[in-house]
């Protein structure tokens, strides 16, 4: 357990999920906490493990605990839950994902205090409707709770697969800090990471960021890459992530002879920097929520090659920030992603596109905004 012992009178919010990687919902919630820590005081429970980005909050002085699940249904969890929100005077819950939801909801008891938002981030793929949890989510959620989703296709699948009414939920799309990517240097860094890869300065560049599981799909993005090169025959394609499909990929990429022509990069810790050196982004996910790397590449004014998939939709505009494909078509994706490669002028168009969308949509401060009012909000309801 990393926790906090300074006491102030600021209200206490406590963030429920899995574990703190390095990972959409997990970078959301610990900026949360960063950018409004003098309005509010955080905690996060972690149900499974306290996990690399977890340990750096503890370090900053914000609450860790580690609730230690078992395989299964552990009640001991839910009981853990009730102890830190007494000791603490938790005043708001925020559960992320459904897991999370649930037992912070239990812990709560017939009581239903304190008050709790669930926020869904995305999706199993494929996505199914269970009765049971349709009838539990009646009981678990209560009228001064509140539930958010982090895009349109989210919210949808709420309504369709957990039976929540609609007018319960509000969407509240991911933001990142569009200052990040946007590198002053940007030709510079371009340079030396292209140098320390054995790039050429002209080289063309394809980038995908995502941990290697099932649902990002890999699989496609390397039997499209292998298109690719028929026509752009320099091509390199970088993966960076890390996960248990990683040596898989990379005796697939053997077998389609693709050599050096793909580069495993591990878990990188300086994706901006990657994504300076890219020329175009790849995402050839199953299912997503709102993609936060989809949001860095247009914060770096990258053009896109993606699946048409989930909330991938709502945040590329096909044709005009990048070009869509149905999900595993290796074709229509490799198609798309050569006609980047082959194209300054496509991709400068649509990379200054996607970052005016940025810039319009998907900011950190306007996420931020929604959050605080809700916050706010039901902190007083409270």
């Amino acid at each position: 357990m990393v926790h906090a012992t300074m006491k102030d009178s600021r209200p206490v919010i406590a963030q429920v999920l899995h574990r703190m990687y390095v990972a959409g919902a997990e970078v959301l919630a610990a900026d949360l906490a960063r950018r409004l820590g003098g309005r509010y005081r955080f905690v996060f429970l972690c149900l499974d493990e306290i996990g690399p980005l977890g340990h750096t909050l503890g370090r900053e002085g914000i609450g860790v605990f580690d609730l230690e699940r078992r395989p299964g249904l552990d009640r001991r969890v839910a009981r853990r839950v009730r102890q830190i929100i007494n000791v603490h005077r938790v005043a708001l819950l925020h559960a992320h994902q459904y897991t999370p939801f649930f037992y912070a909801a239990v812990a709560r008891g017939l009581r239903r205090q304190p008050a709790m938002i669930f926020t869904e981030h995305g999706r199993h793929y494929p996505d199914h409707r269970k009765l049971k949890r349709v009838v539990a989510n009646r009981f678990l959620i209560g009228r001064a709770d509140r539930v958010t989703a982090v895009a349109r296709f989210v919210k949808q699948a709420l309504v369709n697969h957990e039976g929540i009414n609609p007018d319960r939920i509000e969407v509240i799309h991911n933001g990142i800090d569009p200052a990040q990517f946007d590198l002053v240097d940007r030709d510079r860094v371009r340079a030396v990471v292209r140098n320390e890869l054995g790039l050429r300065r002209d080289q063309p560049v394809a980038l995908q960021v995502a941990r290697f599981h099932p649902v990002k799909d890999h699989v496609t993005s390397l039997r499209a890459f292998a298109r690719v090169v028929v026509d752009v025959s320099d091509a390199v394609l970088l993966l960076a992530g890390a996960g248990r499909m990683r040596s898989e990929m990379q005796a697939l990429a053997s077998q389609l002879g693709l050599g050096d022509r793909v580069r495993f990069l591990g878990e990188r810790s300086d994706v901006a920097d990657l994504m300076a050196a890219a020329d175009v982004f790849v995402l050839s996910s199953l299912s997503e929520g709102a993609s936060v790397t989809l949001l860095e590449a247009m914060g770096a004014k990258l053009p896109i090659a993606a699946t048409a998939v989930g909330g991938n939709e709502e945040v590329v505009a096909h044709d005009e920030s990048g070009l869509l494909s149905p999900r595993g078509d290796v074709n229509s994706l490799g198609a798309n992603l050569a006609a980047l490669l082959r194209s300054a002028d496509l991709r400068a168009r649509m990379g200054h596109a996607g970052h005016a969308r940025l810039l319009d949509q998907f900011t950190q401060n306007q996420m931020h905004e929604r959050y605080v009012a809700l916050y706010d909000q039901m902190l007083k309801r409270g």
